[in-house]
């Protein structure tokens, strides 16, 4: 897999040693000599990973770290630590900083090689909805990148996958200070309870009696329901070759045993905010792509879905050679409604008057909001006599009981007129059926509305 690497090092050799390996495993090099140097880069977009040598006059490798895990374009952006420091607290401030990981040198280039590939497969899974996000501001929706970048990562429900009783209890004791922890000691309960526990990461020991933890790491990672999951690997360091292919294999971070506590605060916590970041990524697109083709009032879906939409199942009809119909909804004197109990009593009423059209269709069905107090229904392989029966549902269901307005501290009668057509041999497009049915509305208006009127008959 390729990408763009960034090396921040204020050492000519130590950049040069390092573009010369990432650039024979195919990897592309961008290079820094400071601090302030590599924000930039970092904020232009040019780089998917930094490898950040921490000793660095002016600005520190840590405080790098730091700008870089709270700018709100930048957090995705895997980090990973270089250094020559060894001691627990170094390795600790770096991750507090937000790093995603912290090699010692000199550097094996295989761990390296491991973990860049590893961060940039993470990275990839954001990039698609950081840009998709980015649409979310036009639409209205609060900043989701800013959002994102806040998150804590404290309070994460957290399962750990342990058979040692004594080893379970101390990863507990040190957890449950910060989040909330479950212990799952049978490897072949594990994935059901991860499944159904939404776990914000899954703690997987490489040392089960009777189990491959591999196996499980492999399996959180390949099953819909716990794809999404951030997965820690607890291995001895012996198990060197083995955590290696578990990072491969799609397992976000390891911790090598003895487990330092604060080390293991620090990674879990990383690993909590990073999977929640993906999901506010996540959760900024859903609502970007409904208010996109939802109508924010009503819940139906808008004008513009309902015009592609309605294409599509008609010449879909046309080409299986299938009944389809429609319906054209009116509130009858909904000005008179606006007018006399204010718009906000008008707003009630069409969001009530929504919902009972939902009760009277299908899932296939479209239902859409033209605009005003005015619904489009398309029913396809439904024919005229079954679409009529439908309206008179409908109309019956609008008139059958008042609609509550003033947050429930009145209620008034509201009725409906629909106009209702059907596909013909001879149409040349949907707009042709809705000529009709609008037609067949405005003469149900005509004779009186709260009535259902066919369109006439070629």
């Amino acid at each position: 897999m390729s990408a763009r690497v960034l090396v921040v090092d204020d050492i000519v050799t130590n950049v040069k040693l390092l573009e010369a390996k990432l650039s024979a495993e195919y990897f592309d090099v961008v290079t820094a000599l400071n601090g302030i140097e590599a924000l930039a880069i970092c904020e232009r977009g040019e780089a998917d990973i930094v490898l950040l040598d921490v000793m660095m006059p002016g600005m520190d490798g840590f405080e790098v770290c730091r700008r870089l895990k709270n700018g709100a374009t930048t957090a995705h952006i895997p980090v990973v630590m270089v250094t020559a420091l060894d001691q627990p607290g170094d390795r600790l401030k770096g991750l507090d900083a937000g790093a995603d990981d912290f090699l010692t040198k000199p550097l094996d280039d295989t761990a390296l090689f491991a973990r860049v590939r590893s961060l940039v497969r993470l990275k990839s899974v954001t990039d698609e909805l950081r840009n998709r996000a980015f649409a979310s501001r036009r639409l209205g929706i609060a900043d989701p990148l800013a959002a994102a970048a806040s998150e804590t990562g404290l309070n994460g429900r957290i399962l750990v996958i342990e058979d040692r009783p004594t080893v379970t209890e101390r990863l507990s004791s040190a957890l449950s200070a910060f989040h909330i922890v479950e212990i799952e000691t049978d490897p072949h309960q594990a994935l059901v309870r991860a499944a159904e526990g939404d776990y914000d990461s899954v703690l997987v020991s490489l040392d089960l009696k009777a189990y491959d933890g591999l196996r499980i790491c492999s399996q959180l990672r390949s099953l819909e329901r716990t794809r999404n999951v951030s997965v820690l690997m607890l291995g001895e360091a012996e198990d060197r070759t083995r955590i290696l292919r578990g990072l491969e294999i799609g397992a976000h971070d390891f911790l090598i045993r003895p487990v330092d506590r604060n080390e293991l605060l620090a990674r879990v916590r990383t690993q909590v905010r990073r999977k929640r970041f993906t999901e506010r990524l996540r959760d900024s697109v859903q609502s970007s792509m409904e208010m996109a083709v939802m109508d924010q009032l009503t819940g139906l879906h808008n004008r513009r879905f309902m015009d592609s939409r309605m294409g599509t199942m008609f010449d879909e009809s046309a080409l299986r050679a299938r009944s389809l119909a429609m319906l054209v909804l009116d509130v009858d004197r909904f000005k008179v409604v606006n007018d006399t109990w204010g718009h906000d009593a008008g707003d009630e009423v069409l969001r009530e008057f929504a919902d009972r059209v939902r009760a009277c269709t299908r899932g296939i069905d479209l239902v859409a909001r033209m605009g005003g107090e005015e619904v489009v229904v398309v029913l396809p392989d439904t024919s005229l006599d079954a679409a009529c029966a439908v309206a008179e549902r409908i109309r019956e269901r609008v008139e059958a009981e008042p609609f509550s307005i003033h947050r429930n501290t009145r209620s008034i009668t509201v009725t409906v007129s629909i106009g209702v057509s059907s596909r013909r041999a001879g149409d040349a497009s949907a707009a042709e059926m809705m000529k009709r049915a609008d037609d067949a509305l405005y003469r149900a208006k005509d004779a009186g509305r709260n009535r259902v009127i066919v369109a006439n008959a070629a």
